[in-house]
């Protein structure tokens, strides 16, 4: 009986599956650039795609004129706009750090950040913000991992039809079996996690262009670290919208009060409306619709062990599972 469950099928793909997790675990150093790598691949193939439907073009013509448009916008905003920005989130810092130390009149409010004070929210934020500012400023480390990842992104889509040939040798190989469920769960990742991210981008990209031109009619200071707190945050399903508050409204009552606070609710409510019912659903596979509760579950384990990617990969993942165990809503709407 145990040499009939070896030799089935279903325990040679969790076996496969077990040891492809096992050897991502134990190159979770190298994960920056991995997921950098599948990231850009996976979009910049989207685009291509697109593009090559719209104009009638050599597809590696294409592909080496999105790039360069692509590698000159990013130089052009780092050398403009970087050493901007991380004044405006060093700023940010200072002005909620001079929020928590102060006292306030309001009696409720100091019992709040008394309360926030406990849970460490604003050990959080700060860990937040400098892990941004980390990243942003250790050009040795992060602009190679880009630029690598870059460059491993541009060789695969300009010889795509080669290794797509190539690979398929592996077909009739000694690893035939092995490569049959590498090339299964490839293609479950592609069509979950890929599709996931790629709507969790535009969705916040989205929320963050919103959320920006609400901030910039309340009078809002530095625009530029928020746009770009607010654009990390929302890649956090659920929970980025509550973390993004915390701020918004210390600073919204610091520079307007209470009557500013209520603005900035309303404002994230209808924007959280958008999100929810017009965007999600048609961004959004059905199985993306995970209760809170398992959200939360899985973005705190995710965390644990991938740190702050956990948080904007922890979901798509979790779908990527639920999709290789085909747990699918039947239910009809």
């Amino acid at each position: 009986m145990i040499n009939n469950l070896i030799k089935s099928s279903g325990f040679k793909r969790i076996s496969i599956f077990v040891l492809l997790a096992l050897v991502l675990y134990g190159l979770k150093d190298m994960i920056n650039l991995i997921l950098f790598t599948f990231i850009f691949t996976f979009l910049m193939d989207r685009l291509v795609i697109f593009l090559s439907r719209k104009i009638p073009l050599n597809r590696k013509i294409l592909v080496i004129a999105s790039y360069s448009t692509i590698v000159g916008l990013l130089t052009y905003g780092i050398v403009k706009y970087l050493p901007m920005i991380i004044g405006e989130i060093t700023a940010l810092i200072k002005q909620i750090t001079a929020f928590y130390t102060k006292e306030h009149d309001n009696i409720i409010l100091n019992y709040l950040v008394s309360r926030l004070e406990e849970i460490q929210i604003s050990n959080y934020l700060e860990r937040g913000f400098t892990f941004l500012i980390t990243y942003f400023t250790d050009i040795s480390t992060f602009g190679l991992q880009i630029l690598i990842a870059l460059l491993m992104s541009l060789f695969y889509l300009l010889e795509k039809p080669r290794l797509i040939e190539f690979t398929k040798k592996f077909k009739t190989s000694k690893v035939a079996s092995i490569y049959a469920e590498i090339e299964f769960f490839s293609l479950k990742f592609v069509g979950t996690f890929g599709k996931v991210i790629e709507a969790q981008l535009i969705i916040a990209v989205v929320n963050c262009i919103l959320t920006t031109i609400a901030l910039w009619i309340f009078g809002f200071p530095q625009l530029g670290g928020l746009s770009i707190m607010i654009l990390f945050l929302g890649l956090i399903p659920v929970a980025g919208v509550i973390i993004s508050l915390i701020p918004l409204v210390i600073i919204g009552y610091s520079i307007g009060g209470i009557m500013t606070v209520l603005y900035v609710f309303i404002a994230i409510m209808i924007i959280h409306a958008i999100e929810a019912y017009i965007l999600n659903p048609n961004l959004m596979s059905s199985k993306t619709n995970l209760p809170v509760f398992y959200t939360f579950l899985v973005l705190i384990f995710s965390e644990h062990f991938f740190g702050v990617w956990g948080l904007i990969i922890g979901i798509p993942v979790f779908v990527f599972i639920l999709d290789v165990l085909e747990v699918t809503d039947h239910k009809k709407v």
